[in-house]
Formats: structure tokens, C-alpha cells, sequence
């Protein structure tokens, strides 16, 4: 292959749709054209929110495109789920500066999936190595402190270790199909308490009086948006967090994904009274945003877990990741899963010292993800859980 040069990409709808699409997972809810431009073009991933788009484009010499990786110059941490808070404080702390850094991954999404996106072939293993190059050339030029890949793939991990990138560890809550059939299925492998408490929150939901529908994003008209976007924000607001997406964007991505965006909705008569929003590919569910104007016993459990997983059911999806945290989702069924980030840490005695740490907290990581095993509601858990790194 000839020379790869690596170009900086000053937002996602200046790449070709051609590119994206060759090069992304088909079907995948974020990783597509649409996704990042439109939370770049409504400002959820802006310069205003600390998301500037770098996204690096390899090409050949005859300016064919041979891989891509989407990349941000971040000026703060919020909604990249890596959590490096400590880190900046550290650095404050020893007169450094850690802002800005730069961040490969989904904006507001802490999604596992592909983040060096090449096509497969003799030449992959080459062309990663030449995008990795490019972001760590890209941090000397802004004088990030660092760059950071949140949540790849097994392959892209290796690529990434292989490169002399730190690894942190992670836990989040996975529901993973076990052939069960339907709903019923599903609560036939739980030991009985643990069923007869599912059943108890289902059917207080029931009995509410509430009607839950299922509804997709180009099911739903752009004039409905506000009130939904209300309940999603109710959350943020609760917490005294910035919603930083707008109606006009849920709108917008709900024409673009069609299908791929799920919504979960309650209703109290014709009025929506509560929300959980999904996205979904070909193979898994997932779970967003959830938001409620009151006080409805279970029906967090209800929206959030029992309907995605009755979702994933029905339309053959065999994972459901229903977001970060959580450990209420156990005893529902989610097997504890280890998902990671990758850090290039530019300065070497700051890497050393992040490296120590990183080493550390991996042990404890793991250690939590097997004592959480145990506790899964399953008759067989030891059978049913995940335990692969």
C-alpha cells in the first residue's frame, strides 16, 4: 500500500455519508452520519457543551478512504462516561493543565462498539496504527494532555494496548439473551423470590390504570417532541444537570433513525407522563434517557428494563444495555459486564503515575464484577453470568 495520510475533520458532515457507511457497523444507532451530525449541529456535541469535532479521516494517495475515527477536542468531561474527574483534579493539584484533552467516542453515549473504523483486510492492522498516530500527533498540536477512547471493541482494545495506551476497567449492567423465549421465559430462570418480586412491580404498573406504548422515532410526529423532551429533562433538572439535547434535536434524530430510535411511553389518559428513550441496531437495545412528572410505584422498573428487555424478545435482539451505573439492575436480571477505555497520557511522568493507579483500581474493578455475580437473581448464575475481560 502506498503512503496513508491522516486529515482532521471539522465536523461529521464534512466526511462523505459514503465514508460512513462503508466504514460503520450497518444499522448502528450512533456510529452513523446522522447521529454525530445532528448533536453537533444542534450543539449537544459543540463548542458550547466542550465538544469540538476532529474527527481524523485516513486516506490513500489517491484519496480513497481507508479508515476513520471519530475524535473531539473536549474542554470539560461531561457526558464522555470515562470518568477522569480525579485526573483533572490531580492535575490542578500538581500545577498541570488537563483541559483541553481530546476523546474518541459517542457524545453522551456509553456505548461498547468500534472506534477505529477500517475495513477489513490485509492492510487494517496498518491503517489503525496510522489513526492511532494521527491523534496522538493531533494532542501534541492542541497541547492536550491526553487522548482518551472510550469504551472499543475487543480488536480495537488491542490495537490500542498494543500502542502503549493505558486500559481502565469499568463495570456496567448487561441483560444478554439466554434463548428464553418470551417475557415468561425470562422469569423461568430466576429463583422464585426474585421472580414473585418482578412480578409484584409488573403488575402494580398494571394495575395503575397507566397505558404504556411502544413507539419508534419516525412513528412519532415532530410536534409531540416538546412534551417528551420535558420529561427527559425533568431528570437532568433533578439533579441539577444540563439536558443538553434539545426537542429540535430529538425531532431531527427521530426522522434520521427511523426505527433505530425506541420509545417507551406512560400514559395517564392521552397525557405521556413518563419516558424511556432507547436507540437499538441489529443485534442490541440501547437504553438513554428516562424522565417522569410524578410518582408511580415500579414504573422506572417498568419502562427502563422490563419493557426493553420485552422488546428485545420480540425483535430478536440479543443484548440490552440499558446505560451506565446501576446496580438496581442485578436483581432484574443484568449481568455485570467489564467494558474499558484507553488513555494516551502525553506527559510520561503523569502516565507513570496514572498507569500505578489504573493498575490498581483494575483489580478492584474485577474483584466488584465477581462478587456482583453473585448476586443475580438467577437459579443458575454461575451459568448465566459473564466473566470474560
Amino acid at each position: 500500500m502506498n503512503r496513508i495520510t491522516v486529515t482532521p475533520h471539522s465536523g461529521a458532515e464534512t466526511i462523505p455519508r459514503e465514508v460512513w457507511s462503508r466504514l460503520c457497523p450497518p444499522a448502528h444507532p450512533f456510529l452513523n452520519a446522522d447521529f454525530l451530525t445532528i448533536l453537533e449541529r444542534h450543539g449537544a456535541a459543540g463548542r458550547d457543551c466542550g465538544w469540538l469535532a476532529r474527527h481524523l479521516v485516513a486516506s490513500d494517495e489517491r484519496g480513497t478512504v481507508l479508515g476513520l475515527l471519530p475524535l473531539y477536542v473536549r474542554f470539560n468531561s461531561h457526558g464522555d462516561f470515562i470518568h477522569d474527574w480525579s485526573w483533572a483534579s490531580a492535575y490542578q493539584q500538581l500545577g498541570r493543565v488537563y483541559y483541553p484533552k481530546l476523546l474518541s467516542g459517542l457524545p453522551h453515549t456509553p456505548a461498547v462498539g468500534p472506534r477505529l473504523l477500517v475495513a477489513e483486510g490485509v492492510d487494517a492492522s496498518r491503517i489503525r496504527s496510522a489513526l492511532i498516530a494521527g491523534a496522538q500527533a493531533l494532542a501534541t498540536e492542541y497541547e492536550a494532555s491526553s487522548w482518551h477512547v472510550a469504551f472499543p471493541g475487543a480488536e480495537d482494545r488491542a490495537a490500542l494496548q498494543g500502542a502503549g495506551l493505558l486500559t481502565s476497567n469499568n463495570v456496567q449492567f448487561h441483560w444478554l439473551d439466554s434463548a428464553c423465549g418470551d417475557f415468561d421465559g425470562y422469569l423461568a430462570t430466576f429463583a422464585a423470590d426474585k421472580r414473585r418480586k418482578v412480578k409484584a412491580e409488573r403488575r402494580r404498573v398494571r394495575d395503575s390504570g397507566l397505558i404504556i406504548e411502544v413507539r419508534h422515532g419516525d412513528d412519532v410526529n415532530p410536534a409531540e417532541w416538546p412534551v417528551l423532551h420535558a420529561l427527559y429533562a425533568s431528570t437532568f433538572e433533578k439533579f441539577n444537570n444540563l439536558a443538553v439535547l434539545s426537542p429540535a434535536c430529538f425531532a431531527e434524530l427521530a426522522l434520521a433513525l427511523g426505527r433505530r430510535m425506541v420509545l417507551f411511553i406512560a400514559r395517564d389518559g392521552h397525557a405521556p407522563v413518563a419516558l424511556s428513550l432507547c436507540f437499538r441496531s441489529d443485534e442490541a437495545l440501547y437504553g438513554r434517557y428516562w424522565g417522569c412528572n410524578g410518582h408511580y410505584h415500579s414504573l422506572h422498573f417498568e419502562l427502563c428494563f422490563y419493557q426493553g428487555i420485552d422488546y428485545c424478545l420480540r425483535e430478536g435482539l440479543r443484548r440490552f444495555e440499558p446505560g451506565a451505573g446501576g446496580e438496581h439492575k442485578i436483581a432484574r436480571g443484568f449481568t455485570p459486564t467489564l467494558v474499558h477505555s484507553a488513555h494516551w497520557i502525553v506527559d510520561p511522568a503523569m502516565r507513570e503515575l496514572i498507569g500505578r493507579h489504573l493498575e490498581r483500581q483494575g483489580s478492584a474493578v474485577v474483584a466488584y464484577r465477581d462478587d456482583a455475580n453473585d448476586h443475580l437473581p438467577f437459579r443458575y448464575a454461575a451459568a448465566l453470568s459473564t466473566s470474560s475481560a
